[in-house]
């Protein structure tokens, strides 16, 4: 973030010209996707938890195209302009760009907030050099409420509306490029990719909205999927099942570290039965001679736990 601090402050550095930022929601919650089974799933050791957003195809594609129809759109009514779309692909401060627009308000978790919608929805941008009318911004609805702070694992929330990106399970198995901090990996549990927590114990994702696009459903039995299944994937076999996923950027070693973390701690769970156990550690210590660097030394802290 300190790289594009600029870019950030400034989005016309990003697009010359741009004197508006149009920015739209799409609602990302897979059909099947049920908060009450999303948390007995985290409690269960032995399961892989992906973050929901992540289970379909990519986000980043999906939107993007759906802008680009939207942009081509506005210029059929209003002929030629300059204008360029984004989304979560620039240094862009997309969610206080749409808190501005109107979209929402942020909740303490920084997520943006929206009382039809909750916060399981992207965000995309088209900056345009077109002085489009301003809309006005919502107020807050987050009151004395602090569940989100309360549940997160890490303690990622280290006041209202204050996330130390460093602790947060979302940043620590998708952006971290390195090992995972030893004093951060029991909290992870079982969460593979990414974190939902702040999410599900929010009050105003009741009103979260199932998206009706095929293409944020489920693939690949993500959504409740076990450890010992996804570790027994092949990099071939990662490759294939996360073509045109937001997952397969991290890559297979990224991958395999965070699993590896959540066998460990799996291993150390008493809720984990021994046969579970068994097979876990097997599957461990069959895989340590063939790992690279980093998942060999979270192979081995994962054995350690047993």
């Amino acid at each position: 973030m300190q790289r594009h601090a600029d870019l950030r402050s400034n989005p016309q550095l990003l697009v010359p010209g741009a004197v508006r930022v149009i920015c739209v929601s799409i609602n990302y919650l897979p059909p099947e996707s049920d908060f009450d089974t999303e948390w007995q799933r985290l409690e269960d050791p032995s399961q892989a938890v992906v973050s929901m957003y992540a289970r379909g195809r990519d986000y980043h594609k999906v939107l993007r195209n759906r802008l680009q129809e939207f942009a081509q759109v506005i210029e059929e009514k209003i002929g030629a302009f300059g204008y360029r779309v984004f989304t979560d692909s620039a240094p862009l401060m997309e969610v206080e760009l749409a808190r501005k627009a109107g979209l929402g308000w942020r909740g303490k978790h920084t997520l943006l907030l929206n009382r039809e919608s909750g916060s399981t929805f992207f965000l995309g941008e088209i900056l345009v050099d077109v002085p489009l009318p301003i809309d006005l911004e919502q107020d807050e609805h987050c009151g004395t409420c602090q569940s989100c702070i309360d549940i997160c694992p890490t303690q990622a929330i280290t006041a209202p509306y204050q996330l130390d990106a460093r602790r947060c399970i979302s940043y620590l198995t998708i952006e971290n490029p390195e090992a995972i901090p030893i004093e951060f990996r029991s909290a992870m549990g079982n969460r593979v990719y990414g974190c939902d927590d702040c999410q599900l114990i929010c009050p105003w994702n009741k009103f979260a909205k199932r998206s009706e696009l095929p293409d944020f459903a489920q693939r690949h039995g993500l959504g409740h999927a076990s450890l010992l299944h996804l570790w027994s994937w092949t990099e071939s076999e990662f490759e294939q099942r996360h073509e045109g996923s937001a997952i397969r950027r991290i890559g297979y070693s990224l991958w395999r570290r965070n699993l590896a973390v959540a066998m460990g701690n799996a291993l150390a769970s008493p809720k984990t039965d021994a046969a579970d156990k068994a097979l876990i550690h097997q599957a461990l210590s069959n895989a340590l001679s063939s790992a690279d660097s980093l998942v060999a030394e979270h192979i081995e802290w994962a054995l350690k736990a047993d």
